[in-house]
């Protein structure tokens, strides 16, 4: 994703402890990327957190007519001027009570640290406790399995940061965890299925990163990793429903890469996979309920027509898939009940902020129109609810000026 931002709409992964051989995909449960943690983990689930189950939250299912509708406002306004304002949006996370976590970004005034909570029943934004550190720029947040969300990195408005924060929703508060062994943004950040995190790649002052490294729970520390083949920045995570990590695309600072890699969580290192058709940056990567993986548009190099592809961890190659209505850049990408992915907003070829929306059909292999967003939106966050829809929040217009609205579509 070209937001640093963790999208909880990948298909489920089932991860029998730190197995490598593949394990039969399962069909997701409302779009959770989730895997089976083993006792040996150590770190407590979401439940025995004492956070209500997606059930026990009271969301009602999707009964409104299909598409896009207006839902309540933010209560900051979001917004950043300038060529970085695509990767100057908040964090949005997806908490098990049902609720959305939007954490940072910028406002007229500098750089956030604050934070707030939408709730879909009321469809409204309610404040929570700030950040310890403002952050925007590609900062990363994910659910951890006992429920917290882990921010990473991004940027203050001043420089590149390694701290890092763990948000409670038990307590609406953000406290301090340890640090990262490199200040980085745009990195990724991916929960790996022993419940610890991922980080790779991104930048620092010095330019593109390699290095990655890992986040443990239990201990509250970062540790380096293996380093990627390639330094890489606007790359896409994947995990696959093996427990391994497929890296795709992204820049090096001079080209757009074709290139790929698999982080292996056993042995903490990176290898070479099969390459994509075109090098790309921008684009959107989503796992399948059959386990391909889903790469669509982004900026490509020249001379490529935009494009869309699936990955497969079986082979370890990717092919072409149907072409978008719309060539795309810092969209997102969906994944819904059902197994289509939403494909929203992002730029085109021009560079002009787009309000139209597409489908992908995993059984046929092809795209479709969708009915358009009520704005258009480019760097917008995008969330799957746990009734089925999805939260679309922020997003730069085709003015320049970033959107305070949000909405919801409904499949």
């Amino acid at each position: 994703m070209g937001v640093g931002v963790l999208v909880l709409a990948a298909g489920a992964v089932s991860c029998a402890g730190n197995s490598a051989t593949p394990s039969p995909v399962i069909r997701p449960v409302l779009g959770s990327a989730s895997c089976s943690l083993p006792p040996a983990a150590g770190i407590p689930s979401a439940s025995a957190a004492g956070i209500p189950s997606a059930s026990a939250a009271g969301i009602p299912s999707a009964s409104a007519s299909p598409g896009f509708a207006l839902t309540g406002s933010p209560t900051v306004v979001r917004e950043y001027q300038g060529e970085r304002a695509d990767a100057a949006q908040p964090a949005g996370t997806l908490l098990t009570d049902g609720r959305v976590l939007i954490a940072g970004g910028n406002s007229p005034s500098g750089v956030l640290a604050s934070a707030e909570l939408y709730d879909p029943k009321t469809g409204s934004f309610v404040p929570t406790g700030n950040m310890r550190t403002p952050r925007s720029y590609r900062h990363t947040a994910t659910l951890l399995t006992d429920g917290r969300v882990l921010i990473t990195g991004g940027d203050n408005g001043a420089d590149y940061l390694a701290s890092a924060e763990l948000y409670d929703p038990a307590t609406g508060s953000f406290s301090a965890t340890g640090s990262m062994t490199t200040a980085r943004n745009g990195d990724t950040a991916t929960l790996l299925c022993d419940g610890q995190v991922l980080i790779a790649g991104g930048a620092d002052r010095s330019g593109r990163l390699a290095s990655a490294e890992v986040y443990d729970p239990r201990t509250g520390a970062f540790r380096k990793t293996g380093s990627m083949a390639r330094p890489r920045f606007g790359h896409t995570a994947t995990l696959l429903t093996d427990g391994r990590v497929l890296i795709a695309g992204g820049n090096d600072g001079a080209t757009y890469l074709p290139s790929a890699e698999l982080y292996d969580p056993i042995s903490g290192t990176f290898s070479t996979t099969g390459s994509m058709s075109a090098g790309r940056t921008g684009n959107t990567a989503t796992l399948l309920d059959d386990g391909l993986v889903l790469v669509a548009g982004g900026s490509v190099a020249a001379g490529h027509p935009p494009s869309a592809e699936l990955y497969d961890e079986m082979t370890g190659k990717f092919t072409l898939t149907g072409a978008m209505t719309t060539s795309r850049t810092t969209q997102t990408a969906t994944l819904l009940p059902g197994g289509k992915v939403l494909l929203a907003g992002g730029r085109d070829a021009s560079t002009a902020s787009l309000d139209t929306a597409e489908l992908y059909d995993p059984a046929s292999g092809t795209f479709s129109a969708t009915t358009p967003m009520a704005t258009s939106r480019a760097g917008q966050t995008a969330t799957l609810l746990l009734d089925g829809s999805a939260l679309i929040v922020g997003g730069q217009d085709s003015k320049g000026k970033f959107v305070t609205s949000a909405e919801v579509y409904r499949p």
